[in-house]
């Protein structure tokens, strides 16, 4: 299974992989795309209003989330709209605060809004700051099948730093083998094992971007005299130290499970969480033939 929540992968697979890869990725939605059905589906019934009535925007690290949201799977035929309306990148938000004269710093800090009957907090999830699915999955996975308690996950970096994998040792065998797989180099190599049927891989967090989504194209810029590198560990440090919770371990979770889809199994929660791919057919007329 290959991961799913990066649009720029997504969109490379479809254009140039097709029915080779698209079976293998995960048909959950991305965490934006998640988001969007939660806001304009929840959130607005809960505040009696229609899609159509909420205008719905997010931050987000990439450029690629533009060309994400404007998907005709994530349009809302009946009420005419999307689930995510806007996609503002870090960088563009940095720019406008500056356009502006303002800083985060100078502002005063809000109680932020919850979708349930408590104060909000930024929470985080464990397995780093590109979604943490490999992360997740594996100590899962681990549990459930095996009965194995995973305390200590031990990446093993193989041909570059954005290809690690990781391994569950059972009864003197290796039983589960996952890996994650940044930059289109190491997604390349990934796809062209996986046509040859040589992947040994059950699951791999792949990421268009080296080094993952932290180091995304929409990413807010180094300062003038700091380097990208101390940039990205600048902020994979501030993304680390916010407490993670674990997704299964959390109330709000297991309520929207049950006020909003139905159970975890439903015809909802398969429709509202879970998306489809769609193979781009390739041009083959005299037209497009570079004599």
């Amino acid at each position: 299974m290959l991961a799913s929540a990066c649009p720029g992968w997504v969109c490379y697979a479809e254009k140039t992989h097709g029915s080779y890869v698209l079976p293998y990725i995960s048909t959950t939605k991305s965490p934006q795309q998640i988001m969007g059905s939660l806001v304009k589906d929840y959130l607005a019934r809960i505040h009696g209003l229609t899609p159509d009535m909420v205008y719905h925007v997010t931050v987000m690290p990439c450029f690629d989330k533009k060309l994400e949201a404007s998907r005709e799977d994530f349009y809302n035929d009946i009420y005419k709209t999307r689930d995510v309306d806007c996609v503002i990148t870090s960088a563009e938000v940095d720019m406008m605060l500056d356009s502006e004269g303002l800083s985060l710093a100078d502002i005063e800090s809000r109680q932020l809004d919850s979708l349930c009957d408590h104060d909000a907090a930024i929470i985080n999830h464990e397995g780093g700051g590109s979604g943490g699915y490999v992360h997740h999955i594996f100590h899962y996975a681990s549990q459930e099948l095996f009965g194995a308690k995973v305390h200590d996950m031990q990446y093993k970096t193989l041909r570059n730093k954005d290809f690690k994998e990781v391994i569950l040792e059972h009864e003197g065998e290796v039983v589960l083998r996952f890996a994650l797989a940044y930059g289109f180099r190491n997604i390349q190599n990934l796809v062209q094992k996986l046509k040859r049927g040589k992947s040994l891989y059950h699951c791999v967090e792949v990421m268009a971007c080296p080094s993952g989504c932290l180091n995304g194209g929409g990413q807010i810029r180094p300062l003038d005299d700091e380097p990208a590198k101390d940039l990205l560990e600048r902020v994979e440090k501030i993304y680390s130290e916010i407490a993670p919770v674990k997704p299964e371990d959390s109330e709000d979770v297991k309520k929207l499970y049950a006020d909003w889809l139905g159970g975890k199994d439903s015809i909802k929660s398969k429709s509202m969480l879970h998306t489809q791919y769609h193979e781009v057919e390739k041009m083959t007329n005299a037209l497009v033939i570079k004599w």
